[in-house]
């Protein structure tokens, strides 16, 4: 038994290695290097995936979204609240409604499977997204905490939708929507204190604060039918200034994170990849695929134009909006679980949502990715007219 698991373990770590050189080599986010590695092991090796790899891959996605969620200075979000908020609507809606009506009215899917492709497909994968700004250091300009936050207010909606549509609303999930406000209210100046308190120790008792609170609350979450990765975003934005002001303990926290969490987490979800099934429905794969990134191009870009994003920057926000993982799988996996559509379609969904989170974010990374100085300066100034 102890060698088996050291055998998974071992299979587990070289293929993460394996991905961080591949990146290292060929210049592309190891986030998607990791998804293609998985791809590639799922239909090969087959790694087992254990409840303990399971875990690591929950808990890496819950951590990664904190980390984002705490990258969010509340200035840049006070002085950009109408783009993130709008283009955050605009992101989930529009492929909503867009692979709701193309999976009921071309594919033949009953309206309840209908909806749930549409929730599925609707969402952006903050994980993706953030590793990606990690590697790049989008995450420090005002563009990335922008396009951060748009993707939670849209990853918001995807949740929403799917309560509305097919939760219950039950007395534990008030008081885990309740618990988490006064959490909100009370986390920052508990933790202003503890910090003060434990003074950055060799024994990282900040990090591990952090960590029993995620946990603490992803069981929460869970309970009450909700996912664990939306109170870390939740939490981590209202620790953020916290965190402004302790960028050693960010990236100590991100070290981690990206050193032995966020690669299972990734690696997973390519694992996940079935490709014999994808080629016995490649029609519909296809059309569904691009249900969902041309809707989300439609509503976008648009709205981009209206704010007077540079054309380079509006078409690296659209690529990157057009991702989707945690929550687009946890959907996927929930209606198959509830008997809401059956294992063809829970593959298709779920094909569908990793290749967006590789393809559209390959694109962006290779030919829309935006110059420091258009990071920083990424509208486009109106010209004053000369008054005579």
């Amino acid at each position: 038994m102890a060698e088996q698991l050291w055998w998974e373990a071992s299979i587990w770590i070289l293929l993460a290695l394996a991905s961080s050189l591949l990146s290292l080599k060929i210049g592309i986010s190891v986030a998607l290097v990791e998804i293609i590695v998985g791809i590639i092991a799922g239909n090969t090796i087959h790694p087992n995936i254990t409840p303990w790899v399971k875990f690591l891959s929950s808990f890496g996605a819950v951590i990664l979204t904190f980390l984002a969620g705490a990258e969010l200075e509340r200035d840049v979000i006070k002085k950009y609240w109408k783009e993130s908020l709008i283009l955050g609507l605009i992101g989930f809606f529009a492929p909503f409604i867009g692979a709701w009506l193309i999976a009921q009215f071309i594919l033949g899917w009953e309206l309840k499977q209908a909806q749930l492709a549409g929730i599925a497909l609707s969402t952006t994968s903050v994980a993706v997204v953030y590793a990606v700004m990690v590697e790049t250091g989008l995450n420090e300009k005002p563009l990335g905490k922008i396009i951060l936050a748009a993707c939670f207010v849209n990853d918001l909606g995807t949740v929403i939708a799917l309560g509305l549509l097919f939760t219950k609303i039950n007395i534990t999930l008030i008081i885990f929507a309740v618990a988490t406000i006064l959490v909100i209210i009370i986390l920052p100046k508990f933790s202003e204190i503890y910090f003060r308190v434990v003074k950055n120790h060799p024994s990282e008792p900040e990090v591990k604060f952090i960590f029993l609170t995620l946990s603490l609350f992803g069981l929460f979450a869970v309970k009450s039918g909700s996912e664990a990765v939306l109170p870390a975003y939740l939490i981590g934005a209202a620790l953020a200034n916290l965190f402004l002001e302790n960028r050693e303990l960010v990236k100590r926290m991100r070290a981690t994170t990206i050193t032995i969490l966020t690669p299972f987490y990734f690696l997973k979800a390519g694992s996940l990849v079935n490709l014999q099934a994808i080629l016995t429905q490649i029609g519909a794969l296809t059309v569904i695929f691009f249900a969902k990134v041309i809707s989300k191009f439609v509503g976008l870009y648009p709205a981009g134009v209206a704010f007077r994003f540079r054309t380079k920057v509006n078409l690296y926000n659209v690529m990157l909006m057009s991702t989707g993982l945690t929550f687009g799988t946890i959907s996927s996996l929930y209606g198959l679980e509830h008997n809401i559509i059956d294992q063809n379609q829970y593959s298709l969904l779920v094909t569908v949502v990793i290749l967006s989170a590789l393809i559209p974010t390959y694109i962006a990374q290779k030919f829309f990715y935006p110059k420091d100085e258009e990071a920083s300066n990424f509208k486009i100034e109106r010209k004053k007219k000369k008054i005579k």
